[in-house]
């Protein structure tokens, strides 16, 4: 995965378009890896990520995506000196790193980083659905860690091949896996939630 779901705390409007071609960019990055192996030269897919950090940290609304492209950054400059690809295939364990920072710290300093986001559609959540965020925070910090693992894994066994299907669409389906998953439970404990107060009214 080299890309993030929305960030913890989005601010409203519609992105910029240099964001959207950024976040596209990271979202193509392993399949121009991948195509520029026997093509291409390591030296020039990490000029391409130092522009990549840059461009990150140019139009990012978001503090923490500026340590995240400053090591982007040395990834790149490492490919530059080594002329080696390993440094470069690293680049999705920083964004999934990064990530899981900034949602285990919003655990640790509330709120937590899926309450924000639900605060945007329902300013007034019960203390029922603030657990329930929270628990959903936790379930994306232990994603992002094992993501990481993966990819880091990818970027120093796995051929090319394997590395780009894994970060440039695996990732991405155990992401959708996960927010789908999510949004069923979520409608179950909302319907639960309903009969109980359903049950309560009966009762008054």
């Amino acid at each position: 995965m080299t890309e993030p779901i929305p960030s913890p705390t989005p601010r409203r409007g519609r992105p910029s378009p240099a964001g959207v071609l950024v976040v596209a960019a990271g979202v193509v990055y392993p399949l121009v890896v991948w195509l520029a192996l026997g093509h291409v030269g390591p030296r020039w897919i990490a000029l391409g990520l130092a522009a990549l950090a840059l461009a990150r940290a140019v139009v990012a609304r978001e503090r923490f995506w500026w340590p995240a492209s400053a090591a982007v950054g040395l990834l790149a400059l490492a490919g530059l000196c080594t002329d080696d690809w390993v440094p470069l295939k690293l680049y999705p364990v920083v964004v999934n790193l990064a990530l899981l920072a900034v949602f285990a710290a919003s655990l640790r300093r509330g709120p937590s980083a899926i309450e924000r986001l639900a605060r945007l559609r329902e300013p007034d959540l019960a203390p029922a659905a603030v657990a329930y965020t929270r628990r959903v925070t936790q379930v994306w910090c232990v994603f992002f860690a094992g993501n990481a693992l993966v990819s880091a894994a990818t970027a120093v066994w796995a051929g090319a091949a394997g590395w780009a299907l894994y970060n440039g669409l695996l990732a991405y389906v155990a992401m959708g896996a996960l927010m789908g998953g999510e949004w069923l439970v979520r409608r179950r404990v909302r319907a639960r939630a309903g009969a109980g107060q359903g049950a309560l009214d009966g009762r008054a």
